[in-house]
């Protein structure tokens, strides 16, 4: 037996995006989103369904399959209602979203510069930022580790992003899934010395580890590391494979206050997919 699926797909710094009109029960979120995302159907780094919101404010909840917060997702939600209410060339267009992983409404300005799209999210400001050096596999990891409500992003920098750290890399993300019980674990390796991102995301409730080509949330934790480190505000491009992502932190005595992104978002795709149940 086939079922329908209504989806738009897109394209944030090719962290490439399926977004559903969620018609369906919730507790088919996860098989529909293994559906999709599979080689032979849509094809797609991370699936999210796009719900009602009870909040006045929002314009819409966007529900993430393994219940993580996904910036790259929330450009897309905001991009395509955007696009949807008409927004014109050169103009600019405000919208706020409720999503999963946040108790924050996401604040989402959408730009459309010729027929192309650029979405700023403000983005949810970590609880707690802390260096911890750990051996594992026979070595010493200085680890950064970005905490927030229920999932967490670790930094590693590193000279080269050659296969031996990649596997460490996912070893740890499954090691630190078995043993934290986040939404979701990031290990972000970066090279400072040229702005380098390599983004790996494992969502452990649907068992999904992905090198992800642009990686929003990363990103915007990489920003809150560098402002750490510099006890001051900061503003870089951070390049990954997918292209460049902007982050921008500003700082108060110490704290941050605001912690925005901005990306591309294209939108590729949009029409029904047909999944066994």
């Amino acid at each position: 037996m086939k079922k329908e699926i209504d989806f738009i797909k897109f394209n944030p710094t090719q962290n490439m995006t399926v977004l559903i009109k969620a018609n369906h029960p919730i507790e088919e979120y996860k098989h529909i989103a293994s559906k999709i995302m599979s080689y032979d159907s849509v094809y797609a780094e991370q699936v999210g369904f796009i719900e009602e919101s009870i909040k006045n404010e929002a314009a819409a909840y966007l529900q993430m399959a393994g219940g993580e917060f996904c910036g790259n997702a929330c450009m897309a939600l905001a991009t395509f209602i955007a696009s949807e209410k008409g927004l014109a060339p050169n103009g600019l267009m405000e919208i706020v979203l409720e999503a999963s992983g946040t108790d924050q409404l996401i604040v989402c300005q959408v730009k459309k510069i010729k027929e192309e799209y650029f979405c700023q999210v403000a983005m949810p400001v970590p609880k707690k930022i802390e260096q911890k050096t750990v051996k594992y596999e026979g070595d010493e990891l200085k680890l950064i580790i970005v905490r927030y409500h229920d999932f967490f992003h670790i930094v590693i920098e590193v000279d080269q992003f050659n296969k031996t750290m990649r596997k460490k890399a996912q070893g740890l993300a499954k090691l630190l899934g078995v043993t934290l019980g986040a939404n979701l674990i990031g290990i972000l390796l970066f090279k400072s010395d040229s702005n380098e991102l390599a983004p790996l995301v494992y969502v452990p409730l649907i068992d999904s580890m992905i090198w992800e080509r642009g990686c929003g949330s990363g990103t915007a934790s990489l920003g809150a590391y560098l402002s750490w480190k510099i006890k001051g505000s900061i503003s870089a491009p951070i390049k990954q494979p997918g292209g460049t992502i902007h982050v921008t932190v500003d700082c108060y005595k110490d704290e941050i206050t605001s912690l925005k992104i901005e990306g591309s978002v294209g939108i590729v795709a949009q029409g029904k997919a047909f999944i066994d149940v």
